[in-house]
């Protein structure tokens, strides 16, 4: 099925609004919004009509729960038929409180535990380079809390030290972390050879400009900064 779509970015909280039945990670998704839109609107190639392109870039979700945003933003982009929002979480829906990549058009990973998202993305990179695809980029977005998991610590280094310049992280920081390095994040990942920026997550030209200063030999990690998490 072909679908077309003119939304921009002004039309995003009125296609979550239609989402109801998980409103307790309202948060967690409003925080992703703004990257999710730069994105895929001014940085990933990647195509509606082509989901199964070859040559296309992945952009894994690792911070799965509260998906409103992502779907949103899929729907905008003509991935989703926006009429299908207001199903969200139902029986036999697609669109389930944790994307599913076997159900859902545009959906790279199935989430679920956190800390996965960038482990999976490594291993892309690395599978795509075994095929001679060194062109597609691979962007994961993970939360600052998410990178309490030592699984994540893992591949900061492995991603560092192989210098896997196709791999993006993107962090967002609403500072709900309770063990991680408050205020150090950037640091985390430069001590393990990443490229790091640190932006205002609300901000469509800083966060562009961040996502798009890719290094051959470097990963990029880019710490998006939003309003702290109410406790």
């Amino acid at each position: 099925m072909t679908i077309t779509t003119t939304r921009g970015y002004a039309d995003l909280r009125p296609l979550m609004s239609a989402m109801t039945g998980d409103e307790k990670h309202d948060v967690a998704a409003t925080s992703t919004l703004d990257v999710l839109w730069v994105l895929y609107d001014q940085v990933l190639s990647v195509d509606p009509q082509r989901t199964d392109d070859p040559d296309r870039d992945r952009f894994l979700l690792s911070k799965g729960h509260g998906p409103m945003a992502f779907y949103a933003v899929l729907a905008a982009k003509g991935f989703l038929d926006p009429a299908e929002l207001s199903c969200f979480g139902e029986f036999d829906s697609r669109l389930g409180f944790h994307p599913d990549r076997v159900l859902a058009p545009g959906v790279e990973i199935g989430s679920g535990s956190l800390g996965h998202g960038l482990p999976l993305g490594l291993g892309v990179v690395l599978g795509l380079r075994a095929q001679g695809r060194e062109r597609p980029r691979v962007v994961v977005l993970v939360g600052d809390a998410e990178l309490d998991e030592g699984s994540n610590h893992e591949a900061i280094q492995v991603a560092g030290r192989w210098g896997l310049g196709q791999l993006t992280t993107v962090v967002v920081d609403n500072r709900s972390s309770s063990t991680g390095w408050p205020g150090g994040i950037a640091d985390r990942f430069a001590r393990e050879g990443w490229a790091v920026h640190t932006v205002n997550g609300r901000d469509h030209g800083e966060l562009r400009r961040a996502l798009t200063d890719t290094r051959p030999d470097r990963p990029l990690a880019v710490v998006a900064e939003v309003e702290p998490k109410e406790l």
